[in-house]
């Protein structure tokens, strides 16, 4: 009989926002004149959910296992990113439970995407969309957030598996 191990995971990214590029939000392009500057698409969301998810797996974080050096990375897809590193969470046996995240930016408005972006992550990260929460804040004209020069994602995780006993795992020897 093994015990229930629970871990949590904490995921953070920012990308400058610049003309040209699509805004993306977990796979959600929101109406925006400007997008995420970055080496893959630029998702800050979904860069933030693989390092929470990879974080709190003891897998690293997304410059590891996707390091932007590497010109295979190139403009792809975030989801695609995060359904890879999904994969490997879960053949190391974590379920995830939850996934609650705030994204700051001054423009666009969060909210009325923000069914969208949770069913997006939800279907990725293969979890009912009651599991995924989103948050739209603004950085009220502080920083460079609050300048609308760029976007930040901050997110949480909690992750599960079953640890049978003798494990490193197993907190009582």
């Amino acid at each position: 009989m093994g015990t229930r191990i629970i871990r949590v995971g904490l995921g953070s990214d920012v990308h400058r926002l610049v003309p040209g590029r699509p805004f993306l939000l977990g796979g959600v392009e929101l109406l925006s004149d400007r997008g995420e500057w970055g080496h893959s698409d630029g998702d800050v969301l979904a860069h933030a959910v693989i390092d929470a998810i990879l974080g709190a797996a003891g897998l690293g974080d997304i410059g590891a296992l996707f390091p932007p050096s590497e010109e295979a990375w190139k403009d792809a897809d975030s989801m695609e990113l995060l359904r890879i590193a999904f994969g490997l969470v879960k053949e190391a046996g974590w379920r995830l439970i939850n996934l609650d995240c705030v994204v700051t930016c001054e423009s666009p408005k969060i909210f009325p995407y923000r069914d969208r972006i949770q069913a997006s992550l939800a279907r990725v990260l293969e979890i009912p969309g009651t599991a995924v929460f989103v948050k739209g804040k603004t950085n009220e004209g502080l920083g460079p957030v609050g300048a609308g020069q760029a976007v930040e994602a901050l997110v949480v995780c909690l992750l599960e598996r079953d640890a049978p006993r003798g494990t490193p795992d197993w907190p009582w020897r």
